[in-house]
């Protein structure tokens, strides 16, 4: 059992130990895949790159002054969350269960995550809320790995959100929490690299056609703001009709250039200006 701890006792904790982690979390992941990427942009692979526009240093000013606004505000719904765990109001998962019970738990939340994320993405993109919540967002249409976190203060409390929701109703394993905060943020990034990372079979396999890859993602940040809402999956916009109709001809195209040139086909061009703006 998790012993009591004071409110102050757990903000103490959670400065000294949960900021430096959700800190490092985020400037390691984005800061390797950037460095991978500026490494793969001098090689053939450089003709993957999605969109013919590379992000600015305007962008990654930007992004980051953002992204740290996100941690201070994942810091301040961690503080209740830590709070809760230790006097009795959260029921900690408790660390000695079977490797089989925690990837099937680790299963479990991905799954609601992608759930979570497709909907409250899809909300944000109503007129109603996008402005105040998703614009900013947007603003990388040309996205790269500090595009990660880089989010409004009220979409960064819609994300953080996510965590105590599930605790309350699933009691979780910490070292599944763990693993999903660390797979969660890798994903991340990849999903904003700007550059395919994914083999060229990706989407021909069914094992593994229904993980996006990194152009859905792109595809949506490019103007495409009526499709591609899912995160962890396709399976989402599949069902609700909101999968980019060119995600598929795009992919293929991207992981299939010539390197030597790295450009899309007229006829390319010409069907995504086409679909941008569905």
């Amino acid at each position: 059992m998790i012993a009591p701890k004071s409110l102050i006792d757990v903000i103490v904790d959670d400065v000294r130990f949960y900021l430096p982690y959700e800190l490092g979390r985020y400037f390691i992941a984005a800061g390797v895949l950037a460095a991978i990427l500026w490494l793969l942009k001098r090689t053939r692979l450089k003709s993957r790159q999605i969109q013919p526009r590379t992000a600015s240093l305007a962008d990654f000013r930007r992004e980051v002054a953002a992204s740290l606004l996100t941690i201070f505000i994942y810091l301040l719904v961690a503080i209740p969350i830590d709070w809760s765990e230790h006097n009795g109001l959260l029921v900690y998962g408790g660390d000695t269960h079977p490797l089989a019970y925690s990837l099937m738990m680790f299963g479990l939340i991905v799954l609601g995550h992608d759930a979570y994320f497709y909907w409250t993405h899809r909300a944000m993109h109503t007129r109603l809320l996008f402005r105040t919540f998703h614009l900013h967002h947007h603003r990388s249409t040309t996205p790269t790995p500090w595009t990660a976190y880089s989010f409004a203060a009220p979409e960064a409390v819609v994300n953080a959100l996510f965590f105590p929701l599930w605790l309350i109703f699933v009691p979780t394993p910490g070292i599944v929490t763990f693993s999903f905060l660390t797979v969660q943020i890798i994903r991340n990034v990849i999903a904003h690299a700007g550059l395919e990372l994914h083999p060229r079979w990706w989407l021909s396999t069914p094992l593994t056609s229904w993980i996006s890859a990194t152009t859905h993602h792109d595809l949506h940040h490019s103007g495409s703001f009526g499709h591609n809402y899912g995160f962890w999956f396709t399976f989402w916009d599949r069902m609700m009709g909101t999968e980019h109709p060119l995600y598929r001809e795009t992919f293929a195209r991207v992981t299939a250039r010539d390197a030597t040139t790295g450009s899309p086909t007229t006829e390319s061009q010409r069907l995504l200006t086409r679909t941008s703006g569905l």
